[in-house]
């Protein structure tokens, strides 16, 4: 049963990221992302896991979407229409999307611990504490690198609402 969860929202979870990225409205492609913060919070509830779910919602749902919004709201959609991606470059994207796909299907059906339902908990009502350290001490670099692309997705955000001068 919780297999069949999983791979409902993960599915879902992935559409919604195409949605994403295919979608040519903004405010479309806010909602898509919104849905698929969504979905990996459930994803973390099946997991066991419902502090990382509500931080999901709280930050990521509740935060940067309002300011993915303001930034959306900030663009201006006349010139924004006006200006075209460049010819030719949805291609090595599709291959890429195509690659990556095929890729995580093959990963999942040889995965042997797929099949299997057992979730990782700590011992004891200590996993909070655990959470931090293994956050901090075995992905530091991860969450560092997630830090910095936050940061790189504020500066452009801030880039991209700035006026041209003249």
């Amino acid at each position: 049963m919780d297999q069949g969860f999983f791979l409902l929202f993960a599915t879902v979870s992935v559409i919604t990221a195409l949605m994403l990225v295919v979608a040519r409205n903004p405010v479309h492609s806010a909602l898509a992302l919104m849905a698929c913060f969504l979905q990996i919070s459930a994803i973390f509830v099946l997991l066991e896991a419902p502090l990382l779910a509500v931080i999901q919602i709280f930050v990521y749902v509740g935060a940067i979407m309002v300011l993915f919004l303001f930034v959306i709201m900030m663009i201006d959609m006349r010139e924004a229409v006006l200006q075209r991606f460049l010819p030719g470059g949805n291609l090595p994207a599709l291959v890429l999307l195509v690659v990556l796909g095929v890729e995580m299907i093959v990963l999942v059906f040889w995965s042997d611990s797929f099949s299997v339902a057992t979730p990782a908990t700590a011992g004891g009502g200590d996993t909070i504490r655990t959470l931090g350290t293994t956050l901090f001490a075995d992905y530091l670099l991860p969450f560092e690198a997630a830090s910095v692309i936050l940061l790189v997705a504020l500066v452009g955000a801030i880039v991209l609402a700035r006026k041209e001068p003249g």
